[in-house]
């Protein structure tokens, strides 16, 4: 796996200094201001002391929880603003670490992330907070044992959040209905560049992690093996019978609607539901129920893709990265 810094016009000799100079400050009229650490980054080392933060954290809270879905979901919401009409929004930048994302209704918690990786970046300064955000994502479904996710290196750093997306381009977990549920969800996604079935094998990221009700108000974790990457999160969909939640701990749930198991210790979202409900997205759910290979494949090129959205094309016959293999 190698580490590319990305093409820029300083960089390519094909280009006489008037033309870069006159190239350059045309773009610097339009494009964001992005700080590039430099150095040599070792990509290995890197993923290495995410594992141990994982790990570290893990001993520390010692009740079954951990980083893992915590780091997938700020890879994922560093990378899934993006919008392919405008191109705006996406990994580059980094910019949760400024309002207004750092603020949005949807990041609600992910400064424990961010704060947890500082100890990350500390010890290799040459990643940029934009890679390190969706490295962590990479490095905790690996650990959890999930499939290896292509990756690579290049991403830069806004230096403010002025560049930042307007709100509301991360999914909600219920609109009301399952019908306007399965039309956000599919409205979110489109936007991206996303079709149903690399939809529903993203939201098999919820094998891992849990909801929790000071952040999204939601309460529990999907399966019972929450540090674990599996097909679980399709199969208990499928087998599972799942009623709307009426109690918890012995009394009245006064929290946002969600879905319970026969226990009363799993959950899942509306949104979740809603992939039963559709017939175009139950069929993949069906399928990834019956086949783990299958849904890691899918899932490790559906979020290569959406860790790479936002980012400049390669200069590779100009396909991004995702679609290298």
């Amino acid at each position: 796996m190698t580490s590319r810094i990305p093409h820029t016009l300083t960089r390519n000799p094909h280009l006489t200094a008037t033309a870069a100079l006159t190239l350059t400050a045309t773009l610097t009229q339009t494009q964001p201001t992005y700080n590039t650490p430099t150095g040599d980054i070792n990509l290995t080392a890197v993923k290495h002391s995410i594992i141990q933060l994982i790990e570290t954290n893990a001993e520390q809270r010692d009740d079954g929880t951990s980083l893992v879905g915590t780091f997938v979901r700020l890879a994922w919401h560093a990378s899934g603003t993006y919008s392919q009409a405008d191109h705006t929004g996406g990994s580059q930048g980094g910019r949760m670490r400024f309002d207004p994302e750092a603020s949005f209704g949807a990041n609600a918690g992910l400064n424990v992330a961010r704060a947890a990786l500082e100890s990350v970046k500390a010890q290799h300064p040459a990643i940029s907070y934009a890679d390190l955000y969706c490295l962590s994502g990479v490095a905790a479904i690996e650990h959890a044992g999930g499939p290896a996710i292509e990756f690579e290196l290049g991403r830069e750093d806004a230096v403010s959040g002025e560049s930042s997306p307007p709100d509301g381009r991360l999914p909600d977990a219920d609109k009301g209905s399952s019908k306007g549920t399965i039309e956000h969800v599919r409205e979110v996604f489109y936007r991206m560049g996303f079709g149903d079935r690399e939809i529903v094998a993203l939201l098999g990221a919820h094998a891992l992690g849990r909801c929790h009700t000071d952040r999204s108000g939601y309460w529990g974790p999907w399966t019972f093996a929450e540090n674990t990457m599996s097909n679980e999160y399709f199969r208990l969909l499928v087998e599972e019978r799942w009623s709307p939640k009426t109690m918890h701990n012995g009394k009245p749930w006064t929290g946002p609607d969600q879905f319970e198991d026969s226990t009363g210790k799993l959950m899942m979202l509306p949104s979740d539901i809603a992939l039963i409900r559709d017939p175009s997205f139950r069929k993949y759910v069906e399928m990834y129920a019956k086949d783990e290979d299958l849904f890691f494949k899918d899932f490790a090129q559906a979020f290569s893709k959406l860790l790479s959205l936002g980012v400049p094309l390669s200069t590779a016959a100009g396909k991004p990265w995702y679609q290298f293999w």
